[in-house]
This record gives structure tokens, C-alpha cells and sequence, in this order.
């Protein structure tokens, strides 16, 4: 998978009536939607814990969609969501899974368009606030309240440093950075949080630093 382009009770503005449900399921929405990069043309939403035994009743289904949409917290579209989706030709599958998982408000969202996929798990914690704990089998855990780099590269030393001194040379601070690996010395996922906005200037000059496969953004 090439990515293309790139989440306190008091909380966001926000549809009610549960910020772990509803305004939570957003935020994980419309990252994944974001970080995909345009509206997929079908997501399998795989709910676990009370995910999926309230989804329906506390509105965590239309929230998820409305996120998918690009629909944020407070947008009073989220309530319409399912009918807009069908209405923008994309499709939905649920899935009320069984496994119990260590945090009771996790969703895992596969979206496609045509032979591009993108798996993501997220889980809502409470207030409205989200992490995202999984992208396309790397571990992370990815907070989404602000701008965020995903950089794909072969596991070597030498290249988190080149993609800090590029960020230094543009004085933008890193709040929190990961790596994420399966293979040692194969290849690797750089997720680093920024207190500034990564321009697409910047995440080209990163792209054509050596050993970088795919550089994306989430603002």
C-alpha cells in the first residue's frame, strides 16, 4: 500500500450523545479518511467491545461514516451520514466482532478503492479524544490532534536523523515520534507528530532524502 496524502468530559464540539461514541468514532473516521487520502469506494467496519454492542443505539455507526465523509465532530450532517454515503457510492460493511481487546472502544476500518487498501484500528478514550494504535500491520499509537508525518522507509541507520535535520532546517518542533518495524533491516514506519503544519514542499524535499519509499501527511 502507497499512502497518497495524508485524532477532556470536556471535549470537542461535538453530536451528541456519547463523546466515546460519537464524537470519538469521528475523529477515528476522519483520520482514516484523511490518511487514505480521498473517499474509499468501500469500508468493513469491525467493532469490538461496547463498540459493538451499542454502535446502533449511542449513533457510533453514523459517526465512524460521517468521519469517512470528512465530516468533523460538530457537523450536523453526521446524523444523515449513512444516506449520504449511499448517496456518494460508498459502501459499508459491519462487522460486531466477538474477540474482547484490551480497550473496550476499538474499531478497525479497511477502506478500498479498487486494488488500493488501507487497514487502520483505532480506539476511542474517553472525552473525544482517540488514539490510533495500527496502520497496515505497523503498530503506533498516534494521538491525531495535530499535524502528523507517516514516512515508509528502509530500516537503516541514519534515516531518522536525515528527516529530523530536514524538520530543524525548517524549524519545526517534533512532539512525538515512533518507529515501526517488522523485519529488521527491511522496511520500516516513521510516524512523527509535529507542533507545526508539514507543507508539501517540505514532505517532497523528505521524499527525495535516500532510503524513503512514501511520505504522508495528516493535518
Amino acid at each position: 500500500m502507497k499512502f497518497r496524502s495524508v485524532f477532556d468530559i470536556i471535549g470537542p464540539v461535538m453530536i451528541g450523545p456519547s463523546s466515546s461514541h460519537t464524537a470519538g468514532a469521528a475523529r477515528i473516521g476522519r483520520v482514516a479518511r484523511q490518511l487514505f487520502g480521498k473517499q474509499p469506494e468501500h469500508v468493513d467496519i469491525h467493532l469490538y467491545g461496547s463498540f459493538a454492542k451499542t454502535y446502533k443505539g449511542h449513533g457510533t455507526d453514523v459517526a465512524l461514516v460521517g468521519g469517512l465523509l470528512d465530516y468533523d465532530t460538530f457537523d450536523e450532517r453526521i446524523v444523515q451520514a449513512l444516506d449520504d454515503a449511499e448517496q456518494a457510492g460508498l459502501s459499508l460493511a459491519f462487522y460486531e466482532e466477538e474477540e474482547e481487546l484490551e480497550h473496550p472502544n476499538t474499531v478497525r476500518l479497511v477502506l478500498r478503492s479498487g486494488v488500493e487498501e488501507m487497514k487502520i484500528t483505532g480506539v476511542s478514550i474517553g472525552g473525544g479524544k482517540v488514539e490510533i494504535i495500527e496502520l497496515n500491520d505497523y503498530d503506533l499509537k498516534l494521538s491525531g490532534n495535530g499535524p502528523a508525518l507517516f514516512i515508509l522507509h528502509h530500516d537503516r541507520y541514519g534515516a531518522v536523523a536525515t528527516v529530523a535535520g530536514v524538520l530543524a532546517k525548517h524549524e519545526i518542533n517534533i512532539s512525538y515520534m515512533e518507529v515501526s518495524r517488522k523485519v529488521r533491516g527491511q522496511t520500516a514506519l516513521m510516524v512523527i507528530e509535529t507542533d507545526q503544519s508539514i507543507t508539501p514542499e517540505i514532505a517532497k524535499e523528505i521524499s527525495g532524502l535516500p532510503h524513503m519509499f512514501n511520505v504522508a501527511t495528516l493535518d
